[in-house]
């Protein structure tokens, strides 16, 4: 399997920047509805730390749960059975 490394950094790049807003927008909210700045600050911190490392437990758990089999045929590992396989 060929690894395109554009699509690759085009993810890294998405999932970051995502992120960022994510972040963002919880800041926001929490400086509106407390009007603390320093406050909304320790939540945005706090946040986008815990969201890093929750992803990273989730995409753990995914490739757990891939491995084990229990998703059934995925299409990496289903066989190729289109027509100019066969001839």
């Amino acid at each position: 399997m060929k690894v395109n490394t554009q699509e690759h950094l085009l993810a890294l790049i998405k999932g970051v920047t995502w992120r960022i807003f994510g972040t963002l927008a919880t800041t926001v909210i929490v400086l509106v509805l407390t009007g603390k700045t320093e406050i909304a600050l320790g939540v945005g911190a706090f946040e986008i730390v815990s969201k890093i490392i929750l992803f990273y437990f989730h995409e753990r758990l995914w490739e757990f749960v891939r491995r084990k089999g229990w998703l059934g045929r995925t299409s990496q590992s289903a066989p190729n059975t289109s027509t100019a396989a066969s001839s």
